[in-house]
């Protein structure tokens, strides 16, 4: 019990330590320190594993269009329903349909992938150690920027 208290500490209070614009880097390497602590991964599934997961996260991270992003965020920002026309509105529901449908060719395939050098319990403990880890972010976010009026 005190082998996995003493990591979980750890990580508690280098996600404290972030100055109020975190590092990507530091973000990155606390996840990577909260999922092998989560996974308790071999030597040999670590080898395999990290170089298939990084992958991942960097097809996820070009998949991420920041046009069509930029494009849905004025148009939540905007008023009139008129300012984007039929046509446009076609098109940009076209992209975001291929953005998602690459988005689970993607998935599907990385989920075979670490099929080959994961048990599915292990897989499962993957997803649960991202979602644990995101929620803690987002409570640390919170905690720091409580009390903070949202601009506007």
């Amino acid at each position: 019990m005190k082998t996995i208290l003493i990591p979980f500490f750890a990580l508690l209070l280098s996600i404290n330590s972030f100055a109020q614009k975190p590092d990507k880097e530091k973000i990155k390497a606390l996840k990577v320190a909260h999922i092998t602590e989560q996974l308790d991964l071999t030597a040999k599934e670590a080898q395999a594993f990290w170089p298939v997961y990084n992958a991942n996260q960097e097809a996820h991270y070009k998949l991420r269009d920041n046009k069509v992003r930029n494009r849905l965020e004025e148009l939540s920002r905007s008023e009139s329903e008129t300012i984007i026309t039929e046509t446009e509105a076609k098109e940009l529901l076209e992209k975001i349909s291929k953005i998602e449908e690459t988005k689970y060719k993607t998935e599907k395939d990385y989920y075979q992938k670490l099929s080959s050098i994961l048990s599915s319990t292990k897989i499962l403990k993957l997803k649960f150690a991202e979602y644990s880890f995101r929620s803690k972010m987002i409570k640390e976010f919170k905690s720091r920027h409580k009390g903070e009026k949202p601009k506007k």
